[in-house]
């Protein structure tokens, strides 16, 4: 039922969402004015989504399993 969740373009789309939301969010935060905490952590979570969007962009495939070899296939 939730197969299209772990699809690969489902992954790319929304890593990318992940990533322009966060920096929607903490450049509407910013032109209100924050505290320097609030700064250092619009830092960490804009940073934070990048990374997974490059982790999902960059983490290696599954290997795929070998064909067994049939018996008295030649």
């Amino acid at each position: 039922m939730f197969k299209w969740i772990q699809t690969a373009g489902f992954a790319e789309y929304g890593s990318a969402a992940l990533v322009f939301v966060t920096a929607a969010i903490v450049g509407h935060e910013a032109a209100v004015g924050m505290s320097q905490n609030q700064w250092l952590a619009a830092s960490v979570s804009v940073l934070g989504s990048i990374s997974v969007a490059v982790m999902v962009h960059m983490w290696p495939a599954k290997p795929k399993a070998k064909a067994a070899a049939r018996k008295g296939a030649e």
